[in-house]
């Protein structure tokens, strides 16, 4: 028996990065696992053959986070495939930097949509069906409590929204054991934000332990808050960041 053995996870964003780490960490621990694609069927269909190779059941579903409804239509289509979920990490996000002496009402809206609304509609329509003992895990950034350089301020604004959110489902739910936790991810080696990317050296050099994150290691955490190890932890927003908010 491993640590999920029996539950169902939904991973919003999960063929790439964090959220393809994590979807592949919460198979190997024995849950069954939904994930969603925005553009690529054949990443989602891969993926979904890595999980099922761990002995247990994948489910790709295509979803734009964009649109609220396809948000809603995705979670509805892994509680009818897998009866529930057990576990809801919101992980699909986008990154954009731009000065606000350049950003538009456009830019605000889409990242609006993408990083706080789609996060909304997922919790809200997952949590209708949720078991007791649920875990609702959001994959924020510590660019919601720390802004190093210009150009982020709807980026920001967008996780420390999640942030808020998330810790206030914490209270909603309490009463059905369900809790509600943030990742907040600094640096880490994806094809996002690379570690010799254009902005490798720079944040590099302001982790304590002077280098970047790897998603595994987030996927380990997320795996931690789901378990029945974590049943006490709700509300709490944990930074896995190097030290660089130190």
């Amino acid at each position: 028996m491993t640590e999920l053995t029996g539950k169902n996870a939904f991973v919003s964003g999960g063929t790439r990065g964090i959220g393809a780490a994590i979807a592949k960490k919460m198979a190997e621990e024995g849950a069954n696992v939904a994930l969603t694609y925005h553009k690529s069927q054949d990443e989602a269909l891969a993926m979904v053959q890595e999980i099922e190779a761990k002995g247990v059941k994948g489910l790709a579903i295509q979803a734009d986070a964009m649109q609220a409804e396809n948000v809603v239509q995705a979670i509805q289509k892994a509680v009818s495939e897998f009866g529930a979920i057990d576990i809801l990490i919101n992980n699909a996000g986008i990154a954009e930097l731009k000065s606000i002496t350049e950003s538009t009402l456009e830019d605000y809206e889409r990242i609006e949509n993408v990083n706080v609304k789609a996060v909304f509609a997922a919790t809200m329509e997952a949590v209708k069906s949720m078991p007791e003992g649920g875990r609702i895990i959001t994959i924020g950034s510590i660019n919601a409590d720390f802004m190093p350089f210009p150009g982020g301020s709807l980026y920001a604004m967008s996780k420390a929204a999640v942030k808020m959110m998330t810790q206030s489902w914490a209270r909603d739910l309490g009463d059905r054991q369900i809790t509600a936790n943030v990742i907040q991810p600094g640096p880490i080696d994806t094809d996002m934000n690379p570690a010799d990317g254009a902005f490798g050296e720079t944040l590099t050099a302001m982790t304590a332990i002077k280098r970047y994150g790897k998603p595994e290691e987030v996927a380990e955490l997320a795996v931690f808050l789901s378990s029945p190890k974590a049943s006490n932890i709700t509300g709490s927003v944990i930074n896995i960041d190097g030290g660089m908010t130190v």
